[in-house]
């Protein structure tokens, strides 16, 4: 399942039963000596404020046993509800925002920097990744990424022809031969995202004229083509064939693939959104040396192919994402757990609060009857 909601991309797929194989306890360790986190750092409880459902299963017990700590591990539902709980004061030592939420709360002095002598697995992250990061975190100071991805198409190539969708694109929304055959996520941000590239701008404009025909293009789709909006059932709803295409991240892309052998993915050329998740301290937390622990040992190898294998998103090591698409690999042959990261036209979201305010107004005008 997935949640979207505010433009975050938080995957529940732990409840579908994905067959997909776990390290098993103890295999996550990212260094051969256990560490007895109160005499190293003066402090053996950790707060971590994650996604829903974005963690292989035995990672936090691995750490506690490593680190002979503890760790409070609490989950949101959008980047939103993240930083409203942050700014009411609750207190954490890491958190795993998305690209937009992270350049903001960089920009409002909220995070503190990362102690790089300690963070040394990310030089095994790939370099596409971490360009990525430069759009919001420019010299790599505050964040390590998590899991990476990118927005496309899934369809059913019994329904539709592949030379349609690579002729169309986005503007596969629009083709009434396929009205009230696809799904579209309820995101404003998503949304939106597919209109501007559609059109030909960024989705990160803040041109009233751009953004007014972008929604003119969202209201004509609605009125013409029936789309079913929705959130965390898109998932289950294409595995299920339930119709012929729909718009999704390439994570949840990856797992409809592995299930439904009818099921295809392609990101448009127009351009899409290509977004990273990081890892970051709050400037009030508590215990930072072993949130910097933490972190290094998130983006070990162990720990990042528990992950990928789990949850179902493309991790920013080169070695795992590259074993997980390999013969033998969890997401053997699949496209979809592959993403680009260097189309000419794709984007990372910047935070622009006048942009997401009018968004918010419109996307609510887009899907009225």
């Amino acid at each position: 399942m997935k949640i979207v909601q505010n433009g975050m991309k938080l995957t529940l797929v732990s409840a579908m039963a994905m067959g997909l194989a776990a390290c098993s306890s103890g295999s996550t360790a990212s260094s051969d000596e256990a560490v007895d986190a109160q005499e190293e750092y003066g402090c053996s409880v950790l707060n971590v404020y994650n996604a829903g459902e974005y963690i292989g299963e035995d990672v936090i017990s691995d750490f506690e046993q490593q680190f002979n700590a503890r760790v409070n591990y609490d989950t949101f539902e959008s980047n939103e509800i993240m930083y409203t709980k942050l700014l009411g004061g609750s207190s954490y030592d890491v958190l795993v925002p998305s690209d937009y939420m992270i350049e903001r709360l960089i920009s409002e002095d909220q995070l503190q920097k990362l102690d790089l002598s300690v963070i040394t697995n990310e030089k095994d992250y790939d370099k596409n990744v971490l360009a990525m990061r430069d759009a919001f975190d420019k010299d790599g100071e505050y964040s390590v990424p998590y899991f990476w991805g990118t927005v496309g198409i899934v369809y059913d190539k019994t329904i539709v022809d592949p030379a349609t969708v690579e002729k169309l694109g986005w503007d596969l929304f629009k083709d009434t031969d396929y009205k009230g055959q696809f799904y579209y996520y309820d995101s404003q941000r998503d949304g939106f995202m597919v209109a501007f590239k559609a059109l030909g701008y960024s989705m990160n404009t803040d041109n009233d004229d751009e953004i007014q025909a972008a929604y003119n293009w969202l209201r004509e789709m609605n009125d013409t083509m029936e789309p079913a909006y929705v959130t965390d059932e898109v998932i289950d709803g294409m595995v299920q064939g339930n119709k012929a295409f729909a718009l999704m991240y390439s994570g949840d892309a990856a797992y409809v693939l592995s299930q439904n052998e009818n099921m295809a993915w392609y990101e448009p050329q127009q351009g899409t959104n290509k977004w990273v998740d990081a890892m970051v301290i709050p400037a009030n937390a508590s215990c930072p040396g072993l949130a910097n622990a933490f972190i290094n040992y998130m983006a070990s190898y162990d720990v990042q192919t528990a992950n990928a294998s789990e949850v179902g998103y493309t991790s920013p090591r080169t070695d795992v994402a590259e074993e997980m698409t390999a013969p033998g690999g969890d997401y053997e042959g699949i496209s979809a757990a592959n993403p680009r990261s260097d189309g000419p036209k794709d984007e990372v979201f910047h935070y622009n609060q006048k942009l997401t305010a009018k968004l918010s107004d419109l996307w609510n005008k887009v899907k009225v009857q």
